[in-house]
């Protein structure tokens, strides 16, 4: 398989303040493509970093309105995976993809 084609499935890590809190209880947040599927995300993420996946949740945030400064804007929805490693295993995210 292709290098190109196993990161077409992780758009990007989500590093906000719960995904950092989840990354003690070994599991990574991200960001990734709609048509995504656990079984691809799993065969690429273990070929790409290198580390035993033992589960993965899907989470689909649907689009919404946002009104700000009196106007309404759209904030565009997106599909989130969080991946759980084996105890003992991390994933470095400083270092980059």
């Amino acid at each position: 398989m292709d290098k190109l084609h196993l990161y077409d499935k992780i758009l990007s890590p989500l590093v906000t303040e719960k995904s950092t809190n989840l990354s003690e209880l070994n599991k990574i947040v991200f960001k990734v493509p709609s048509s995504a599927n656990k079984k691809n995300l799993k065969k690429n993420i273990e070929k790409i970093f290198k580390v035993n996946v033992t589960k993965i949740n899907i989470i689909n945030k649907q689009n919404r309105t946002k009104v700000t400064k009196g106007k309404k804007v759209k904030i565009s929805g997106f599909k989130k995976a969080i991946i759980t490693l084996k105890k003992g295993q991390s994933i470095d995210l400083t270092t980059g993809i």
